[in-house]
């Protein structure tokens, strides 16, 4: 009677493990469904948001293409002053430095339409 038992047990024991099994499984399923998002809203908001920075992106630009600008203006300023015989060569780089962060900011707007 005692291998009986033990038998029973551990069909008991095999049965109540499959249930907990099943169970577990069956919660991690509907934990995934709720959790899961739809990939095309998510795409959407990450979108708009690098849209909306990308305006300040260009304000900073413009702000350090000015910043550059003045210190440029200075700077060739100084060389022509001294009489140094580079200063054409020099405003030339400063001046298209400038001009190329603002030609890149546009450039950049009108090509991805934001």
């Amino acid at each position: 009677m005692g291998f009986r038992n033990k038998a029973k047990r551990k069909e008991k024991r095999a049965y109540f493990l499959r249930v907990i099994y099943i169970f577990s499984m069956l919660l991690l399923v509907l934990a995934i469904g709720v959790m899961a998002q739809d990939g095309n809203a998510g795409i959407q908001e990450a979108a708009n948001k690098v849209k909306g920075y990308f305006d300040t992106g260009c304000d900073l630009m413009y702000a350090i293409g000015a910043v550059v600008g003045i210190i440029g203006a200075v700077k060739v300023f100084n060389k022509w002053n001294a009489g140094e015989p580079d200063t054409n060569k020099v405003a030339a780089a400063w001046f298209g430095s400038c001009i190329f962060l603002v030609v890149v900011a546009t450039v950049l707007k009108s090509f991805f339409g934001i």
